[in-house]
């Protein structure tokens, strides 16, 4: 049966007043990217040892397996159990057939995996991809005990107790994969350590939330989950051809170990993309779905959002193109530096993609998921396009070809969504400006003091610390002289004070909900 606290009766949340929402939201964010900054610091303390330890055709052959796992988790469900988070109420029936749908998927993706594994193998030429594939079965059926849980804690921005569930998961499977990578367990270190922080959220979250149910597979009536969760599911398996596409193509083209280094160039340039983002879009889309009906309140939110996020975003991004050189040799050792051409072209290409996955939780909270549907087949038909053309010229021409397509998919994103959020392509625009003009200044500075350095033959550690200091320096003061408005306000949201002076949006009524 489902707890007392797994009911979650909405009665509390609708007589809340605004300033309390607001305050809970702030909370959630707090909560939600503060654990997920720890958690990646201990899992990249770790990762940076692992790397060291193997090779980058261990990583190569990774890679293979995770777009057999990337195109089949589209199907895991987890898009039927976000409509809970959408509706307005909800009864325990619904939370156990939403249960019961997620069961049926995973158990059919894991056995899907595991007896299609060969297939794999042979399109790939590599027959320990199929022994790989195999074990990796066993994620899928850890996936209904955690995304069952978070999304109906995700429904009441209980973010704190879902935090503490998270960092102790990272925990272990960092510690996993530092005991496999010592033992010489090669590229089995970089399957065991998501499956053991994969069953520890997985009991974890289902102990804190309390949600013991049982599955109901009487699926009358779920009309709203189905139709919800399919329009997310279609928009995630065009993310998964967009964003997956270029490994399946570079995988039977090119040798492991160059695409071991490109596969790694990606993962470090799409960390802020990839790991701060999703948790800030998971407290987004909760807080949207709450305020969808007042539309200025969205629209306003939306910018603040897409501003305090290029603040942030735009000189991570412009950094890491010029300091890619002594950051990889410094970190990872001079068998990595092959990653720096592709990190310095990706990650201009990936500043533009936090602006674009920026739209999916406000649309998808207004009810029109299907617009986030449309975008994402957009950039399934681009980024294949331009990645199968730039494979011509190598990995390094699949690395352009991020370049090319990203700036067209935010286009045609925002020219589908703006409408229906109230802003136009002008208003996004100034709304990033603050931080991505000062970044790029910035970013070319530093960008020629790296080459002052490198001439005078200093050691690759050396050169990282004094760029990243001068870099930040030079941000701070470029944001102080030139934006001190939008440094004002990274400032008021960190200590929560509302401004002293200047103008006030026309209705303070669920403003600062995100």
């Amino acid at each position: 049966m489902v707890s007392g606290s797994a009911e979650f009766k909405d009665s509390e949340t609708a007589s809340e007043s605004s300033d309390a929402f607001g305050g809970r939201v702030r909370s959630a964010v707090i909560w939600r990217s503060g654990s997920q900054i720890l958690a990646q610091i201990i899992t990249w303390s770790v990762t940076l040892l692992v790397i060291r330890l193997l090779d980058p055709a261990d990583y190569g052959l990774f890679a293979m397996t995770q777009v057999i796992l990337s195109f089949l988790a589209f199907l895991n469900g987890w898009g039927f159990a976000s409509a809970l988070v959408q509706s307005d109420s909800i009864d325990p029936f619904r939370i156990r057939q939403a249960f019961g749908l997620l069961l049926l998927l995973n158990a059919g993706l894991a056995a899907i995996q595991f007896f299609g594994a060969p297939l794999a193998a042979a399109y790939y030429g590599h027959p320990k991809v199929a022994d790989l594939l195999r074990v990796q079965a066993l994620l899928y059926l850890a996936t209904p005990f955690i995304a069952l849980p978070q999304v109906m804690m995700s429904r009441t921005l209980d973010f704190r107790r879902l935090a503490l569930v998270n960092l102790l998961a990272a925990l272990v499977g960092a510690g996993t994969a530092l005991g496999c990578a010592l033992a010489g367990y090669g590229v089995w270190t970089l399957v065991y350590a998501p499956i053991a922080m994969f069953w520890t959220r997985a009991v974890g979250l289902t102990a804190v939330a309390r949600l013991f149910v049982w599955p109901s597979f009487n699926f009358r009536g779920c009309g709203q989950i189905i139709g919800f969760g399919s329009a997310i599911l279609f928009a995630q398996l065009f993310w998964l051809v967009q964003s997956q596409s270029d490994v399946f193509i570079a995988g039977a083209r090119f040798d492991t170990h160059s695409l071991g280094l490109y596969a790694e160039a990606l993962f470090l340039a799409q960390i802020f993309m990839a790991k701060f983002v999703p948790p800030l879009n998971e407290v987004a889309f909760p807080a949207y779905s709450r305020i969808k009906d007042d539309a200025a309140a969205v629209r306003w939110n939306f910018l603040k959002t897409v501003r305090l996020l290029m603040l942030v975003a735009a000189p991570f991004y412009c950094g890491l193109t010029v300091v890619a050189a002594p950051m990889v040799e410094t970190l990872f050792g001079l068998k990595w530096l092959g990653m720096v051409p592709y990190i310095q072209i990706i990650s201009l290409a990936l500043m533009l993609m936090t602006v674009q996955i920026l739209f999916a939780p406000v649309t998808s909270a207004l009810g029109k998921p299907s617009t986030s549907m449309f975008a994402a087949l957009g950039g399934a038909i681009l980024f294949p396009t331009a990645f199968l053309i730039g494979a011509q010229w190598g990995l390094i021409g699949m690395a352009w070809a991020w370049l090319i397509a990203a700036p067209l998919l935010l286009i045609l994103t925002a020219r589908l969504s703006a409408p229906l959020i109230g802003v136009s392509l002008r208003d996004i625009g100034r709304a990033a400006l603050p931080g991505v003009a000062p970044a790029l200044v910035m970013a070319v500075a530093v960008g020629f003091a790296g080459e002052a350095l490198a001439n005078l033959g200093w050691s690759a550690p050396v050169r990282l610390a004094l760029l990243v200091a001068l870099g930040a320096l030079l941000y701070g003061a470029l944001l102080w002289f030139l934006e001190r408005a939008a440094l004002n306000e990274v400032i008021r949201v960190v200590v929560r004070r509302q401004p002293a002076s200047g103008p006030i949006p026309p209705s303070r009524e669920n403003y600062d909900a995100i």
